[in-house]
């Protein structure tokens, strides 16, 4: 907590429970994202032959891909009038915390998921990552709120340094039960739902409690329904970037491209580790579990990185250093070994693409409109999440070869990189009113 400085108190409390989302949401992103459900699903799969879906018989590994893929189709539907909703309304906490709350219920219902209920798994995933995913969009626009703009950098790095350390004190706990009960998928079942739990508990004990509410930013024109102003605001915030800030556009674009392949690589990692390399599921939580704590002084070394050298060059030099994970993962990856020294690499890199997004993204959105943009900062991180593992679960349906489908993601990569060079970072900040030397750029 020492990481944040800022003038009062009781800033320094709020922006510590700002961060601290990120502590109970990682959970979510470690235990069942990355680390138990794609194998569990995958073996459940398995174990029946494939996975029956509306009279298809999908191989199991595609299956999982393509529960994330519809996650992101749900949140391209729902987020685009979110974030306009939130800015007009004084409920803006109370709406996050009421989605955090709803995704944290539905990964309860992971308990029941056993060899005759895959799809229910798959369901509830898909479900309850569009919840979170929604939730996000109003928890990242609280950033400009809290943090000047030259101390965004570190504030987004410890938070997501903050949500490596709780999701790998989690993951931990979990690693533990499974090792010493005998029944695995019951412990496996227990670790998906406890971290439902978790995320209740965290998401009420920090933000719920030290975030405070704020009125709206502008008012909601009278006679006009929520659903359909939703709708209207978000296109015409969408109109005054194209006119007025294309900058800020071009980095939607680049961010679009890039996280979807950072997303996809850490989605399937287990499970491709699994088939490519025939790891154990206790080898696979031992790697999951080392690169979160090894992701804490990546993502604030890429913080303190990016306060020297400016936020943009330093995302160029992390995505280049994905670019090269994704080439040596289809090149050379052959033995556990390897995996473990490939992992260190990407937990150092893990949080720095993201965290440095978000607080470059924050310089360039014009005041009390927070999250109205960071709704389409969402939607870019979502919008075409589903274009990655879509990617990756044809390739490997049709060619047969996770080692072939991994190497498909290095376009996400190189047109994102291509992105971000292009944009002009100060002018963004012009267009948007902010003051450029605030900042290195």
């Amino acid at each position: 907590m020492s990481e944040v400085v800022v003038d009062q108190v009781e800033d320094r409390r709020e922006v510590v429970g700002w961060q601290m989302y990120d502590w109970a949401w990682s959970a979510f992103s470690t235990t069942v994202v990355t680390a138990l459900l794609g194998p569990y699903l995958v073996e459940l799969g398995e174990d029946n032959g494939g996975v029956e879906v509306l009279g298809a018989n999908l191989e199991p590994a595609s299956f999982f891909t393509f529960t994330v893929a519809a996650s992101a189709v749900i949140q391209v539907i729902f987020l685009p009038f979110l974030g306009a909703i939130a800015d007009h309304t004084a409920y803006k906490k109370a709406l996050m915390m009421s989605l955090a709350t709803t995704g944290s219920v539905l990964l309860l219902g992971l308990f029941f998921v056993t060899g005759s209920t895959v799809v229910l798994g798959g369901v509830l995933f898909a479900i309850a990552g569009a919840v979170f995913g929604a939730a996000s969009v109003i928890y990242n626009s609280f950033l400009p709120e809290i943090a000047p703009p030259e101390r965004r950098d570190r504030v987004s790095a410890v938070g997501y340094a903050y949500g490596y350390v709780g999701g790998g004190l989690w993951l931990a706990a979990n690693l533990a039960m499974i090792s010493f009960m005998d029944d695995t998928a019951l412990a496996v079942r227990l670790s998906l739902a406890g971290t439902g739990v978790w995320c209740l508990v965290f998401f009420w004990l920090f933000p719920g409690r030290l975030l405070r509410a704020r009125p709206a930013h502008r008012e909601k024109p009278p006679g006009s329904g929520w659903f359909f102003f939703g709708f209207t605001a978000a296109a015409s915030t969408l109109r005054a970037m194209w006119r007025n800030n294309r900058q800020a556009l071009l980095f939607l674009g680049a961010y679009l491209l890039f996280t979807d392949g950072t997303g996809t690589v850490t989605g399937i990692a287990t499970v491709f580790a699994q088939e490519e390399l025939d790891a154990e599921p206790s080898e696979l939580l031992l790697l999951v579990l080392m690169i979160q704590f090894v992701a804490v002084p990546g993502a604030l070394a890429f913080g303190r990185f990016a306060e020297r050298v400016g936020a943009k060059r330093a995302l160029i030099a992390n995505l280049s250093v994905w670019t090269g994970l994704v080439v040596y993962a289809w090149a050379a990856l052959t033995s556990m070994t390897e995996l473990w020294v490939m992992g260190v690499v990407l937990a150092f890199v893990l949080g720095g693409a993201v965290s440095l997004s978000r607080s470059l993204f924050a310089q360039m959105i014009p005041a009390r409109q927070e999250a109205e943009y960071f709704g389409f900062f969402e939607i870019a991180a979502r919008g075409t999440s589903w274009l990655g593992p879509l990617t990756f679960g044809l390739v490997n349906q049709f060619v047969g070869s996770q080692r072939q489908a991994i190497l498909s993601l290095i376009v996400f990569f190189g047109l994102g990189i291509a992105g971000v060079v292009l944009v002009d970072v100060r002018k963004a900040m012009l267009d948007a009113g902010n003051d450029p030397d605030a900042i290195v750029i």
